[in-house]
């Protein structure tokens, strides 16, 4: 029998001292909630100490719980047990999840105005900010991170899809347990900037729902885990990987630039391609297949810069794969693609 998996200790304690602040505010006493997630008083003064995604889940639906505010003490007035859960029965019934998040930026001014979120569409992708309407002080990071994380988990559970993020940006500057972002958002992450904001594929957007209010009841009833650990599967990893391929065929090359390109572990990308009945093998040939057809039937260009530009080494390894494709050779394809008519 295999030894039960250990899970890894990568919440940092600091996001735990944010909670026992609102704990202080409200003049309720955490040792319950404390030791229910099993965080004991030494590890609370470790300046780099480090917590599991279950402790998190813990602690935070315990002080969610006994001080009756899911924003744990943000915001100038409570948001009762129930209001996130509010905002996700407005947003579930929409038929795509750009109306959806929109839906959810809208109503979250019915919970607070001391931030408000806009939802901005520019080209391919569609930016979500954060506008910070009163002071947070020392619970700034926190609540801007963990809004994040409520509207992105919302968003890959109702689409039952991981959704890659663009990119992810923060006005505070790079805390000391930075390394925890990457864990939190599927996509580049930087501190420092004007606001807070995450930018999405708008392909993404364009997904329909696939939840219905049976499913919402069952997800309400432990939610926390879609603000604490990123959703596995990506339903368009596929056409991601395909267009990654078609745009550069040649320095996507190999897993690992590929797994590092999308923000995955190699192993992720795998394991997701082969859920989807996919490998990357497979779409790598596509892909190269596809390239080398379009620049033969189109341009003059010179074989070997075709085999390079289709992601070859060599121009005899492109013509040996462009026969198995085929069955006929590069130059026939040519020839036959552009007869000649001049008789």
């Amino acid at each position: 029998m295999p030894a039960p998996s250990i899970e890894r200790a990568a919440t940092p304690v600091a996001f735990v001292q944010a909670i026992l602040l609102a704990y202080q505010r409200y003049g309720v006493s955490p040792a319950a909630a404390l030791q229910q997630a099993q965080i004991t008083p030494a590890l609370l003064k470790q300046r780099d100490g480090r917590i599991t995604a279950s402790q998190m889940e813990l602690v935070s639906n315990a002080a969610m719980r006994e001080l009756d505010d899911e924003a744990l003490g943000w915001f100038s007035r409570r948001l009762p047990w129930g209001s996130y859960g509010m905002l996700c029965r407005a947003s579930t019934m929409a038929p795509t999840l750009a109306i959806a998040l929109k839906r959810w930026c809208r109503h979250h001014l019915l919970l607070t105005q001391d931030i408000v979120l806009k939802y901005a569409e520019a080209g391919n992708t569609v930016t979500i900010s954060v506008s910070e309407q009163a002071p947070l002080g020392a619970m700034r990071e926190f609540c801007l991170l963990t809004t994040l994380r409520y509207l992105h988990g919302y968003a890959c559970w109702a689409i039952d899809s991981r959704i890659p993020l663009a990119g992810v940006e923060f006005p505070f500057d790079r805390p000391r347990h930075a390394s925890v972002y990457p864990l939190m958002f599927p996509g580049p992450v930087a501190f420092g900037a004007a606001d807070t904001r995450m930018t999405i594929d708008k392909a993404y957007l364009a997904l329909p729902l696939r939840r219905d209010e049976a499913a919402l009841r069952a997800m309400l009833q432990r939610a926390l885990p879609l603000t604490v650990r990123q959703y596995r599967r990506d339903r368009l990893l596929v056409q991601r990987v395909q267009q990654l391929l078609r745009a550069d065929a040649a320095r996507a090359s190999n897993a690992a630039r590929i797994a590092e390109r999308l923000h995955v572990s190699q192993r992720t990308l795998h394991r997701q391609l082969q859920d989807e009945g996919a490998s990357l093998q497979g779409l790598k040939d596509e892909a190269r297949r596809d390239i080398a057809l379009d620049l033969l039937s189109r341009t003059a260009m010179p074989l070997k810069q075709v085999a390079a530009r289709a992601g070859f080494r060599s121009e005899k390894s492109f013509s040996r794969a462009f026969k198995q494709w085929t069955g006929g050779t590069p130059g026939e394809l040519r020839t036959a693609s552009r007869p000649d008519v001049s008789g």
